[in-house]
């Protein structure tokens, strides 16, 4: 019967045109209708009846209309109602053939993606009734026959599963590992299914792995706002910028984010108990927080990844009893966890073995006639049979201890290195510094000594110089005093970023305007023989919404850099609306030594100088990666510029972010 309507439906397919598809789906209306009523049926007590009625009544539509998808997603409602959790018992044979019956169809009507969704909803039925090993022997069989298929998409959600098996049991160090090969798959696909996916979920899951606060928490977390396709991803990253800026103690940054994310409707999508959450850590800040009056609160947090979060920013601010409280819970539950999958896991063995010896007693009845030796046989084989579950119940709970131990050397091991790489960060954070200090008195000097030199010059009787010679010693002073200035400017810019001061002022700004100004404040820093011209590639003006002040203080950091890294040919700066649609596109190019491709993110570090002999602090282009991070722009060298030189693009955003668009932001 089930092969018969998958044929009838491909003959169909060819026959009848689909009608018209104004829904998400891309379904024709009529089976839409009938998929929406089927989806608020699903799990619904009382109304199975109805349900059957209905998806009967979708299947035969979509048949006559040659809609395959909504065929397909006939099946897909059977197996969701198979394996609701609101049925409340348990009936595999029903939920496999099911999953079977949706895996033939999905495959034989080419749509592929339900063919893996189906393994979703059988592994969470499985994980929901306890029987975790089912569960994740379902999904390396997923994975197996993905890989065997050539399926980049079944691949992909096979890593998905395994990480939210592995999440939930708290096992962080297997969930990493999946959570690290899904994202080499995902990087390196071409699959159409696979990139319409969300690569920012993956590596939230990957900063979750990480103790909290440290910086590869951090590093992941920039990468999943970087990556975000979706408002929930966006939610999602500002929810973890809330938690990690209360943890710096930067109240202002905070409180920005908490405010977006409490605002926002689906933020309980994210966490559910965030209002408790967020009074919580309003408290600890404000110094109010108690263990008595946050106690009600604290026991509405019950997720471990919330609960370190607040345990380390109680921590942070000294609230040592909610600190030790939460942490206390934190431990209990990892224990209790712990302990139930070892417990489902030896009960399946036991029921997996008990079926065995019941099959092998039966075929021991029927091939023996003689009754004597039946009941020999069964006496000897229950005797064998209690001897082998002691002994394998003796290796089981050795192996579990071996397991176990493995895990604390694993976990010691990743806590030692990450200490480890820790104290060399900071290291070479003291090492940068020093040298910085270091730096800073020979590049302060430099211009000083030029200064008091040519001033002590001009200072001697009238005649002991010509005029045109003290002018010269004039021009040099001029010119020292500004470099001069430039270094200290980079010091206090960076000094500002530091103390969260700097300001973003959003207003009405015009890209030539800008740009034609940063040309008058550089181009005196020019060296001998080197030009500077401004080529827009549309020469009309462009007015946008944006801080005019700071992107041309970027603009003019980037052709002052130009200017000292070129002796000689010429620097161009242009502009664009259309090389990055959203975005104007600034441009900086230079003749000059260029800058090697492995350098291209180092050259963005503080106090980063590839040449020592050219003047300058290093905070340069530090200074503006912080600007536009903080405008939601971006600034970064263009490595696949191969023409002499280096080329560096500035890309600002037409539309400010809905946080910074205000008339003032600190």
């Amino acid at each position: 019967m089930r092969k018969w309507i998958v044929t009838l439906a491909s003959i169909l397919v060819l026959l009848v045109p689909a009608a018209a598809q104004n829904n998400p789906y891309e379904l024709d209306d009529d089976c839409y209708a009938l998929f929406r009523k089927a989806e608020s049926l699903v799990g619904k007590v009382g109304s199975e009846k109805e349900f059957d009625e209905v998806t009967t009544e979708l299947l035969s539509t979509a048949v006559a209309k040659g809609d395959t998808k909504a065929q397909t997603l006939y099946y897909v409602e059977r197996l969701k109602q198979a394996t609701h959790p609101a049925k409340g018992k348990e009936d595999d044979a029903k939920v496999v053939s099911a999953h079977e019956m949706l895996k033939d169809v999905a495959r034989k009507l080419g749509h592929i993606q339900y063919y893996y969704y189906s393994y979703e909803l059988v592994q969470n039925y499985y994980y929901n009734h306890n029987q975790q090993q089912k569960a994740l022997d379902l999904i390396l069989e997923m994975q197996n026959i993905a890989i065997a298929n050539d399926e980049p998409y079944g691949e992909w959600m096979s890593y998905r599963f395994l990480v939210s098996l592995y999440l939930a049991q708290s096992d962080y160090i297997s969930a990493k590992r999946h959570i690290k090969r899904g994202i080499e798959l995902y990087n390196a696909s071409d699959d159409s299914l696979v990139l319409r996916q969300s690569i920012c979920r993956s590596y939230i899951d990957l900063a979750d792995t990480y103790p909290v606060g440290s910086d590869s928490m951090r590093i992941n977390v920039d990468k999943g706002f970087a990556n975000s396709k979706q408002h929930l991803d966006t939610l999602r990253c500002y929810y973890y910028y809330s938690v990690l800026n209360a943890l710096d103690n930067n109240i202002s940054a905070y409180r920005q984010y908490r405010d977006y994310c409490m605002k926002d409707d689906m933020i309980h999508t994210i966490t559910k108990p965030y209002k408790e959450i967020f009074k919580v850590i309003d408290d600890i800040l404000d110094g109010s927080a108690t263990i008595d009056s946050e106690k009600a609160d604290l026991n509405a947090i019950n997720r471990i990844r919330e609960e370190k979060f607040v345990a380390n920013i109680a921590e942070k601010h000294e609230k040592q009893d909610i600190a030790f409280y939460l942490e206390k819970r934190i431990v209990g539950q990892i224990e209790r966890q712990l302990a139930k999958s070892n417990s489902i896991r030896l009960v399946e063995f036991d029921a997996r073995f008990g079926k065995r010896f019941l099959e092998a007693e039966v075929a021991e009845k029927e091939r023996d006639i003689d009754e004597f030796r039946v009941k020999i046989g069964r006496i000897s084989g229950i005797v064998m049979i209690l001897i082998a579950v002691i002994l394998v119940g003796a290796l089981i709970v050795t192996i579990f201890e071996i397991r176990a131990l493995v895990r604390r050397k694993k976990r010691d091991e990743a806590q030692i290195a990450d200490l480890m790489a820790a104290n060399e960060k900071v290291r070479l954070a003291d090492a940068a510094k020093t040298r910085f200090v270091q730096n800073m008195s020979h590049e302060v000097r430099t211009p000083l000594n030029a200064i008091v030199g040519f001033s002590q010059l001009l200072s001697l009787p009238d005649g002991t110089f010509p005029p045109e010679e003290k002018e010269e010693f004039s021009s040099h002073i001029i010119n020292n005093t500004e470099m001069l200035t430039v270094l200290l400017d980079d010091i206090l810019n960076a000094s500002a970023m530091d103390s969260g001061e700097y300001r973003i002022v959003i207003k009405e700004g015009e890209k030539n305007f800008m740009c034609n100004a940063a040309i008058s404040s550089s181009e005196h820093r020019l060296q001998p023989g080197v030009t500077m011209t401004y080529e827009p590639e549309d020469p009309e003006p462009f007015t946008f919404r944006t801080d005019p002040r700071r992107v041309q203080q970027i603009i003019i950091n980037l052709l002052t850099n130009a200017c000292k890294q070129t002796p000689k040919g010429k620097i161009v700066l242009s502009s664009s609306i259309h090389e990055c649609p959203g975005f104007v596109t600034f441009t900086v190019t230079d003749t000059g030594p260029g800058v090697p491709p492995d350098k291209a993110e180092h050259i963005f570090d503080r106090f980063t100088k590839l040449n020592d002999f050219v003047q300058g602090t290093g905070l340069g282009l530090s200074i503006c990666r912080d600007i536009a991070d903080r405008m939601g722009a971006r600034v970064y060298l263009d490595t696949t510029y191969t023409e002499g030189g280096a080329r560096f693009k500035f890309e600002v955003p037409v539309v400010p972010p809905q946080d910074l668009d205000k008339p003032e932001n600190n």
